[in-house]
Parts: structure tokens; C-alpha cells; sequence
């Protein structure tokens, strides 16, 4: 789609944000789908001729020249399948079926004496299913999966470069016990890191059905009846790097798509979380923002740099959700033996995707762009010496003291404190010279536990 006609475009996937999402246009558009459907329809009328009871062979060449039909298609090829389908083209009148338009199309690159045996005993079903996994599957391997493991070593980096850098952690909102950026960030390369293992589990677990009209292999069966038709039928769709589900009906029951989506769904949640907390510290000025020369933040306010990166981020995980569980919910049922409702469903897969993908690189970019402004955060923490009064009650629980807790409440619960109020409390107390210098050592900055540690592990 040109600039021009971007504009016109009825979604933003398309439009506005084309640019960013057309590394999924070869695994989302509907070209892409005419292509996967040739080559499951190519490789299955070659597997085909590996059947002794199969009056068929190809030479080389021939074999080669059918590849070179799913190998090379293009934009002219799926013009073709097109018309085919909704107009008419090459001799064929209009099929206003989809699967049937890949059929005739193929006829175009087999020899005549093979025409027979093209889609031979198969249900459109058999085709779509595997051309749908086949697509997905290249979708999450070579655009999404990428996308999270980068935006998983930046957050790795963060924790690496900034491990012992103290921060102000917030509980319910209010300043709690100390932490380190670079923890903070470790916690979330964790969780994803976590679930980026989940959707390349659930991706190499996609599996596909061939089994005709109802799932009997009712046709092949009746053509011939000696063929071992579900061992052919195993073999052809691991073929394909697929895994093999049996029994089903005419449809795959799709239970693997929701398991993916489902993955991605969780990998969603931690970055719209992550999204919230960056925009949350870049309101309270703990991360700094580069200001891109000539930009505007806002329309009426010239002094604003605003979180966009992180909103947008946030905007689309939360879309990419919903269609994600709509989606998982939705393909994983279907009326009887077969309905078509899950047509139209399926070809939104790519959009859900897409969504995905935005979120991922606006929030890449989004981290590309934001600092820690260790000042502030030093400054946050002498601003709340209160959050050490969590270490001297332990110290003081250690040593003995059974009301530590309730002391060190009535002088901190709900008080603004400072560090002379504690060493007035310390100097008042029976404690040996040792315990009196482990208090008197605590300050705010320097109490982040074990964070450095855990954040240089990430």
C-alpha cells in the first residue's frame, strides 16, 4: 500500500502504523495465506506419489516446477488466485470459494495428466488448517519471539548498568523498603524471559489435522481402501513441522492456537505492566526523557515531554489482548461436525499480531529513550528515612526486643520522621555498642539488601 493510500486505509494496522507492522505481511496478509495454501496443496499431491496405489509420478523438473509455484509466488500469482475466485480468470468462471480458487490456480503450473489429483479426497479444511499453522508459527518465530527478546536484553542491560542504583520502592503507593533500578528491571527480563519460554513451546506444539469431510477419511477410504490413510496423513503433516492431532472432526479443534495466544497473552501482561510502571516513574521524574529535536509533546504546552511510547505501548498490549482471548475462545469451537464462522475469525489473527508487534516496539522505543535520574531518586530516598524503620525493628527482634515493632510504630506510623529522630531512639536504647553501630550505619541509600546481586544475575 502506497503512503497515499495509507491514508485511506480502514485500520491503523494498515495505515497509520504500516510501517511498523509489515514484517507481518508474510505470514498475515491475504497473499500470504494463498501461498501457504500452495504449498500445502503442492506438497500434498507429491506425497501423494510416494502411494504405490497412486497411478502418479512427476520427474525432477516437473516436481521442481510445482515447488517453484508456492516457492516464487507473488504479488501477479495471488492477482491471479484472486480473480479466479471472485471474477473469473484463465478460463475458469468465478468459484466464489477461496480454496477452490488455489486449485484452479494450480492446475496453471501441473501437468494436465495430474489435474485429478490435485486436492485429491481433501476438505478445504485440510488445507486451511495447515496453511494457518504454517503461517502463525513463521509469525511468532521470526517476528514476534524476536521483538520480546529484545525488548528482554534491554531490560537486562537496564538491570546490569544500573544493578546498584537505590531507588524508593512503593507498596500500595507509599514508600517502602529501598530497592535498585536495575532489580526492578531484572524482575521484569525474569517474568518475560519466563513467558518468551512459553510461546516458543506453545509455537513448536501447533498441530494440524488431515482427515476429510468429517474426519474419517471417508473419500480416500473409498478410493483406496489398502492405504494406511492416518499414517500417510501423520507423516504428511509432520512434514510440514507440524505437530499431528487426531481425532477430530472436519475442523482442528484449534486447542493449540489457544494455548499460543493464551502464551502471548501472559507475555502481554508483563509488558503492560512494565508499561505502566516506566510511565509511572517518568511521571515521579525518576527516568528522564530524550526530547527528539523538533518534536511536540503537546499542542499547548511546549515544556512537555511526553510518556507516547509507553501510552502506546499499554493502548495496544490491552487491544492485542482482547483479541487474543477472543480468538483462543472463540477457534477452540465450532457447531456439530463443521461450521464456517471461524473463517472470517481466523483472518484476524494477523491483526491480534499486529497489535502485539506495535506494543513491542513502541515500548522498545519507549526504554531506547528514557535514563534514570539517579539525583532524584537519592533525593526521594532522604526525603523518607521513615522506610528504614523496617530494618531496626528486625535488628531489635534479633537482639531480643519483643515490642521492636511497636516502638519503632509510634515513632514512624503515619509521622513525617527523620534520620535525628532515629538516632534519638537508638541513643535511648538497651542495646550493646555493636547493635548501636549496625543502627546508626542504616541511611536509606544504602538499604537495598540483596538488589545489586539479583540485578547482576539477570
Amino acid at each position: 500500500m502506497t503512503d497515499e493510500n495509507a491514508l485511506y486505509a480502514v485500520s491503523p494496522l494498515d495505515g497509520r502504523y504500516s510501517g511498523r507492522t509489515e514484517a507481518l505481511a508474510p505470514y498475515a496478509s491475504e497473499a500470504a495465506l494463498m501461498r501457504a495454501r500452495v504449498e500445502v496443496e503442492v506438497e500434498y499431491l507429491l506425497a501423494l506419489t510416494d502411494l504405490d496405489a497412486v497411478p502418479l509420478e512427476f520427474t525432477d523438473d516437473e516436481a521442481a516446477a510445482l515447488r517453484a509455484a508456492y516457492e516464487d509466488f507473488d504479488a501477479e500469482d495471488a492477482d491471479l488466485v484472486k480473480r479466479i475466485e471472485t471474477e473469473g480468470a484463465r478460463g475458469y468462471d468465478a468459484t466464489n470459494h477461496d480454496v477452490k480458487a488455489v486449485e484452479y490456480f494450480l492446475r496453471e503450473h501441473a501437468p494436465e495428466r495430474s489435474h485429478s489429483w490435485i486436492h485429491f479426497g481433501l476438505t478445504s479444511e485440510d488445507v486451511n488448517n495447515l496453511a494457518y499453522r504454517l503461517l502463525v508459527a513463521g509469525a511468532v518465530e521470526d517476528v514476534l519471539a524476536p521483538e520480546l527478546r529484545g525488548v528482554r536484553d534491554e531490560l537486562v542491560d537496564f538491570a546490569h548498568e544500573y544493578a546498584d542504583l537505590p531507588m524508593l520502592a512503593r507498596t500500595h503507593g507509599q514508600p517502602a523498603t529501598p530497592t535498585t533500578f536495575g532489580k526492578e528491571m531484572a524482575v521484569y527480563a525474569a517474568r518475560l524471559g519466563r513467558e518468551i519460554a512459553r510461546i516458543e513451546a506453545a509455537a513448536d506444539d501447533l498441530a494440524g489435522k488431515l482427515a476429510g469431510a468429517s474426519g474419517t477419511w471417508a473419500a480416500h477410504h473409498a478410493a483406496f481402501p489398502d492405504v494406511d490413510w492416518r499414517a500417510f496423513s501423520r507423516e504428511f503433516v509432520q512434514s510440514l513441522g507440524l505437530n499431528y492431532v487426531e481425532p477430530t472432526t472436519q475442523v482442528n479443534p484449534s486447542d493449540d492456537f489457544g494455548a499460543l495466544f493464551d502464551a502471548l497473552s501472559g507475555a502481554n501482561g508483563v509488558l503492560e505492566d512494565l508499561a505502566v510502571d516506566a510511565w509511572l516513574y517518568v511521571s515521579q521524574r525518576y527516568l528522564g526523557q530524550d526530547a527528539a529535536e523538533g518534536e511536540t509533546g503537546s499542542s499547548t504546552m511546549p515544556h512537555k515531554v511526553n510518556p507516547i511510547d509507553f501510552e502506546n505501548a499499554e493502548g495496544n498490549l490491552a487491544k492485542a489482548d482482547s483479541d487474543l482471548h477472543f480468538l483462543g475462545e472463540y477457534l477452540s469451537s465450532s457447531r456439530l461436525q463443521r461450521d464456517l464462522s471461524d473463517s472470517t475469525v481466523k483472518r484476524n489473527i494477523g491483526g491480534a499480531f499486529a497489535h502485539c508487534l506495535l506494543a513491542y516496539r513502541k515500548l522498545g522505543d519507549g526504554l531506547d529513550t528514557v535514563t534514570p535520574n539517579e539525583a532524584v531518586m537519592r533525593d526521594d530516598l532522604r526525603s523518607n528515612p521513615e522506610v528504614v524503620g523496617e530494618a531496626v525493628q528486625t535488628i531489635l527482634r534479633r537482639e531480643g526486643h519483643g515490642d521492636a515493632y511497636e516502638r519503632v510504630k509510634s515513632l514512624t506510623r503515619g509521622e513525617r520522621v527523620s534520620m535525628d529522630d532515629f538516632r534519638e531512639l537508638f541513643a535511648n536504647l538497651d542495646v550493646d555498642e555493636n547493635t548501636r553501630e549496625d543502627l546508626l550505619a542504616l541511611t536509606p541509600e544504602s538499604y537495598t539488601g540483596l538488589g545489586g546481586d539479583i540485578a547482576r544475575d539477570a
